[in-house]
């Protein structure tokens, strides 16, 4: 009878991780709608909204509360991961909402309780009398006490996996799916293969960008010379097309100035901008225009001239 009454809450449960995402996208929620509703106000004199923030903030989490916890069960956050909100103090093992009761602590406990920090801070700041000294020591204290009850709240949570927060403990409302999840079974190869491909293209990905690209193909163009028919004594021209004519290194972005030798781009662009009656230094041939070599069969017709 035992299993039998714990299989429809294990087939509910949520995991961790999904109540704990709910969590952080209420908070980004609540951090994009107060930017919003601030930049509303970037042309008026500044400090306009200080004296005013809590109140202002209470009254725009409120607004989402009623248009999300109180009318679907559920926060936005909960929403987006198919979750919602259950009565976990009913009876009866079939899903309840939580009660309207629950519904409104639930807003005072989280919209009010963060009121009323940021108020009573913001009144206590400037107070240096004896009396305030005392209401912001009980202050501070119930603030304390009720930080310290969330961490043993959520120790407890990451042993059972229930009631993410301090709150939702108290009121009895515990975080169910909307729809039951249905088991997805993945295959071992599957996931091998995945991995494997994943693995590899993470390795494309890094090794590609340390690959010199013009290097290697004109490597590829100097190898391809002897099979075009160059002839195998012109040694000064078998190698005019594997080392820049100025600086004799591997041409990079190699182009031609009307003959057999082969320079950089920017090699020959500089000397000829520097020099307009710029010669080639090993036959005196005047620039006459800088093109570009698009593939090694170019390479090896300018070596066998």
């Amino acid at each position: 009878m035992a299993s039998r009454e714990e299989a429809p809450e294990s087939t509910h449960r949520v995991l961790r991780i999904s109540q704990l995402d709910a969590l952080e996208l209420n908070k980004a929620l609540e951090q994009l709608v107060w930017s919003q509703f601030t930049q509303c106000f970037h042309g008026f004199k500044p400090g306009l909204l200080a004296s005013f923030e809590p109140e202002l903030k209470a009254f725009l989490w409120l607004f989402l509360w009623r248009f999300t916890l109180y009318s679907k069960n559920a926060t936005v956050g909960q929403s987006v991961l198919n979750i919602q909100y259950k009565n976990d103090f009913s009876p009866t093992l079939r899903y309840q909402p939580p009660s309207k009761n629950q519904k409104l602590w639930f807003a005072v406990c989280t919209i009010g309780g963060k009121w009323l920090e940021e108020r009573c801070y913001d009144l206590f700041r400037n107070r240096h009398l004896a009396s305030f000294g005392k209401a912001k020591q009980c202050v501070t204290l119930m603030v304390g006490l009720w930080k310290l009850g969330e961490l043993v709240n959520f120790l407890f949570f990451l042993q059972r996996g229930k009631f993410a927060t301090l709150t939702e403990r108290l009121l009895g409302m515990r975080s169910v799916f909307r729809k039951p999840q249905s088991v997805r079974e993945v295959g071992f190869e599957y996931m091998n293969r995945e991995l494997l491909w994943h693995g590899f293209a993470e390795f494309l990905i890094f090794l590609l960008p340390l690959i010199n690209i013009q290097k290697l193909k004109a490597r590829l163009s100097s190898w391809s010379i002897p099979l075009t028919g160059a002839p195998d004594g012109d040694s000064a021209s078998a190698t005019s097309g594997r080392q820049c004519a100025l600086c004799g290194e591997w041409p990079t972005m190699p182009h031609t100035i009307g003959c057999e030798h082969i320079f950089c781009y920017y090699c020959v662009k500089s000397s000829y901008l520097f020099d307009v009656y710029f010669t080639c230094p090993k036959c005196g041939t005047e620039v006459h225009s800088v093109q570009p070599l698009k593939s090694g069969l170019e390479v090896s017709e300018v070596n066998a001239v």
